[in-house]
């Protein structure tokens, strides 16, 4: 499991490319048949992904996280960017398709994960959070998940939001996780932007292609900086920072907060005149 510490907003000013992308970048969520986890000092949070190719059990390291299974203090969502596949849940399989979703409670002992078609591996893109009360593991269909539009094509900026777990839907202790989607022709999502002095943040892009990317701004208001980013690779956001992002054609990405609480809407909004 890579550790991730925290960044001053003041050291992260004078990063280079190369400094912001190794603190705030995580790639290669999705080499076949093994985890990627990577564990945040923002909030604790761990970002992972996994591509089985054949079952796997999930594995950490227990001295990262002071306990030999992953959720005995933690809850974990996860959303499914691939092919048809199975999550097995203390021996419970869930059959989770494009989009589909789980929610999965404080306590769960034994995670497994497989594809259901070799030619068409699953991929499991998941954040963790700490948890302190046990909530019912759930399944959101991507039919199910709750919808919202926002934008317009004259701003560049059409998109649906989709709520999977969130107060009103799968309830969980502190974790809030969904998607938004952009039209095509649509390339701006989160401008204006804003911070969360509550809670950070992580994005996950996918559905683009190899030769298209996503310019993902970050850092103070008054001291911006950018991240190129690529299909499947995503983004930590610290409550500092803004998170705004800009492609070379329409995408898709997953967000997950965590931190003092779940209000959707509870967040700083930093007008356009501010933006440096």
């Amino acid at each position: 499991m890579e550790i991730r510490n925290a960044v001053h907003p003041d050291h992260a000013a004078i990063f280079d490319t190369e400094e912001l992308r190794e603190h705030f970048l995580i790639q290669g969520l999705f080499e076949p048949n093994r985890f990627k986890l990577v564990y945040s000092y923002y909030d604790r949070l761990i970002v992972g992904g996994v591509c089985p190719t054949s079952e796997l059990t999930i594995d950490i390291d227990e001295k990262v996280i002071g306990s030999p299974y992953l959720l005995d203090r933690r809850e974990l969502g996860l959303i499914n960017v691939g092919g048809p596949g199975v999550v097995k849940v203390d021996g419970d399989p869930v059959d989770l398709g494009f989009k589909d979703g789980l929610y999965i409670g404080m306590g769960a002992r034994e995670l497994i994960f497989s594809s259901s078609e070799q030619d068409n591996p699953a991929k499991f893109y998941l954040n963790c959070a700490p948890a302190h009360t046990s909530y019912p593991n759930a399944v959101i269909a991507l039919k199910d998940a709750e919808p919202t539009e926002l934008g317009s094509m004259e701003q560049s900026n059409q998109r649906t939001i989709r709520k999977y777990i969130h107060p009103d839907g799968a309830k969980s202790c502190q974790l809030v996780m969904g998607m938004t989607t952009l039209e095509p022709g649509s390339v701006w999502n989160t401008m204006p932007v804003h911070t969360h002095q509550r809670r950070m943040e992580a994005y996950f892009y996918f559905g683009m292609p190899e030769d298209q990317v996503v310019f993902h701004f970050m850092g103070e208001p008054t001291e911006t900086r950018h991240i190129v980013v690529r299909n499947e690779e995503s983004v930590l956001s610290p409550s500092w920072s803004i998170h705004a992002g800009a492609g070379t054609g329409n995408y898709t990405f997953i967000w997950g907060m965590i931190g003092e609480n779940q209000t959707f809407t509870d967040m700083d909004a930093v007008s356009m005149d501010v933006l440096k």
